[in-house]
């Protein structure tokens, strides 16, 4: 990042689920003023691996959140389960089960839960999205959703990569089979599939040169979320590779998914 900013010392390693036979699942807060709203966010890493230390590779260490906690806004970065771990849907209710902990804990946290933003990059986007296209009670408070480069129909990805039967495609090892052996599974973990009127808002972007999430999947995620009356906005942002590799300005970008929560919460 080129702007340092200085934020509130972080809260860490608070745990807030433990599924039976698995670790216990952990989030940091970054906290802002009192009663801000706040943006959860899910890291990336073809759900394989990853931190909620990072936004991503290239924006390391807590600078990216604390521009997001200098804007008004307090940021609970997420652990969810490793498709190593466990697989679809298990990414899924983790993320749920942190909303629900912060919605119990708001107060106490000085954060204002019922003012939500789900804010993923990569992988972490597609469970951001799956969660704001899902159930009322898993969503409650959430007002909007920054997908960032995230794979949005597992099947078109897979065949786009030629990979519909490979068991060693990453999207297989989230579901636990290659993607071609269960599409109504696939479907299930695919936001695409997913949307439905009534949705919240959301603010997409992707890099025209990223090869790893091709450009196409965000784009097809707009438009079906437009098609079904939600509010969404997609930015390409020409030459960016997947991570925001390349020559790009990240502050602008960063910038405008921090404009964006500040919108829909205010």
């Amino acid at each position: 990042m080129t702007i340092e900013t200085t934020a509130p010392t972080a809260l860490r390693d608070l745990v807030f689920a433990e599924p039976v036979g698995f670790r216990p699942l952990s989030l940091d807060l970054h906290p802002s003023v009192p009663g801000a709203p706040l943006v959860v966010f899910l890291h990336g890493g073809g759900w394989r691996v990853g931190s909620r230390r990072a936004m991503a590779p290239t924006m390391p260490g807590d600078a990216p959140f604390a521009r997001i906690t200098a804007a008004g806004l307090a940021v609970a970065s997420l652990d969810y389960r490793l498709s190593g771990e466990a697989c679809f849907p298990a990414q899924v209710d983790d993320a749920a089960a942190a909303l629900a902990w912060l919605r119990a804990h708001g107060d106490e946290l000085g954060v204002d839960a019922t003012r939500i933003v789900l804010w993923g990059e990569s992988a972490g986007a597609t469970l951001a999205a799956l969660v704001a296209l899902g159930p009322d009670e898993p969503r409650a408070g959430v007002r909007g959703v920054v997908d960032w480069y995230g794979p949005a129909d597992l099947v078109a990805l897979a065949e786009h990569q030629h990979a519909l039967d490979d068991p060693g495609l990453r999207e297989a090892g989230w579901l636990g089979h290659a993607v071609g052996a269960d599409l109504d599974r696939a479907h299930a973990a695919s936001p695409v599939w997913q949307v439905r009127p009534g949705a919240p808002p959301f603010h997409l972007a992707h890099g025209t040169a990223d090869t790893a999430v091709p450009p196409d999947q965000s784009v097809a995620l707009a438009q079906a979320l437009l098609a079904a009356g939600v509010d969404a906005e997609l930015t390409l942002v020409p030459g960016a590779g997947h991570l925001w590799q390349g020559d790009v300005d990240r502050d602008a970008i960063l910038d405008a998914a921090i404009g964006f929560a500040r919108r829909v919460t205010a």
